[in-house]
């Protein structure tokens, strides 16, 4: 089963309230990717990375020139980019996000982005009720009380005994 990750837009540290902008990225191989490589890079605006493959693209195919290898090698060798491509889709529209200040909120198993999405939100509003039943937020009523407060005798620490000495050493006077 293929794995999703889970991605929502950070606002200045705001509360995530806006779920419609949440992106779930397959995790995989993505045969377009791997077919039509920079149209892929494109349709998705990942263009930091589009401009990467062009310019890995051209320097491998200006590199093997340059090296004297033959045609059918030229061709085994972007084959092998394009595979790399397919397999490292996902890698780079998650690197993407993260480099937009996207931030990763889970993981989800499921068959399809339908089926994990369900999964996910069930999930995740679960822990949502959760946090509102926060037991550490409960008011805890006025602050205890201070010294020296008319009306309220139970504040006064209690009187110091004149003659004792609090600790452990001897009552002044007192055999040894």
């Amino acid at each position: 089963m293929p794995a999703y990750t889970v991605h929502a837009p950070t606002a200045n540290g705001a509360v995530i309230a806006a779920t419609d902008r949440f992106t779930f990225v397959r995790d995989g191989f993505h045969f377009w990717a791997a077919v039509l490589g920079p149209v892929w890079l494109a349709w998705h605006r990942l263009w930091l990375a589009l401009i990467g493959w062009i310019i890995v693209a051209v320097a491998i195919e200006v590199g093997m020139v340059r090296l004297g290898a033959g045609r059918s090698t030229i061709v085994w060798v972007g084959l092998l980019f394009a595979l790399l491509m397919g397999f490292e889709a996902a890698s780079l529209k998650r690197w993407t996000l993260s480099r937009r200040n996207w931030r990763q909120l889970d993981i989800v198993v499921a068959e399809d982005e339908e089926t994990a999405e369900r999964r996910f939100f069930d999930r995740w509003t679960a822990k949502q009720r959760g946090l509102s039943n926060d037991q550490t937020a409960v008011d805890r009523g006025a602050p205890p009380p201070t010294r020296d407060i008319p009306g309220q005798p139970f504040s006064r620490p209690p009187a110091l005994p004149r003659n004792e000495i609090i600790g452990l050493f001897p009552e002044p006077g007192a055999s040894r």
